[in-house]
């Protein structure tokens, strides 16, 4: 067994779509960012590579290519996931915890959980995603923006 830890955060933006796990949140002020902002699949991502110990995001979908701008980051964790089973690797689980004050994610986690599964050709059961506000501390409990730390299991 690896493991990989991921971490992700953005600030909000307005003028931008929130998408968080490859679901949309119409009506929710989306994240700055180079590509569409969804600061969940980033740390997922992140904590692929680590697992696999193939770098980070930034080495593979780097933001200073244009090719990535306002990128579908489902696209690009169907990426990431392709590039860790040509290493040897598949997903053990998934876990993750989304720190905000807003949106509330309580009504939404199952149908998150599920594009994740999706993208990821997992089952619902290996992908874990949890809600936590920040008790209005910091930037985030202030509401500024949302962070995301996520850890994967490969199997090699």
């Amino acid at each position: 067994m690896r493991f990989g830890l991921g971490y992700d955060s953005h600030v909000f933006e307005d003028g931008r779509k929130l998408v968080l796990g490859g679901v949309a949140f119409p009506g929710e002020t989306g994240l700055k960012a180079h590509s569409d902002g969804d600061v969940l699949i980033h740390a997922i991502i992140d904590a692929l590579f680590g697992a696999a110990a193939l770098g980070d995001i930034g080495s593979h979908f780097p933001d200073t290519d244009e090719k990535w701008r306002d990128a579908d980051s489902s696209d690009l964790l169907a990426e990431a996931v392709r590039i860790v089973a040509a290493a040897g690797y598949s997903i053990g689980n998934i876990d993750a915890t989304v720190i905000c004050e807003r949106p509330r994610l309580s009504s939404r986690i199952l149908e998150i959980r599920t594009r994740l599964a999706q993208i990821m050709s997992l089952d619902v059961s290996q992908v874990s995603v949890k809600g936590k506000t920040n008790e209005k501390m910091d930037d985030v409990g202030a509401g500024r923006g949302i962070v995301v730390h996520a850890i994967a299991a490969l199997h090699h």
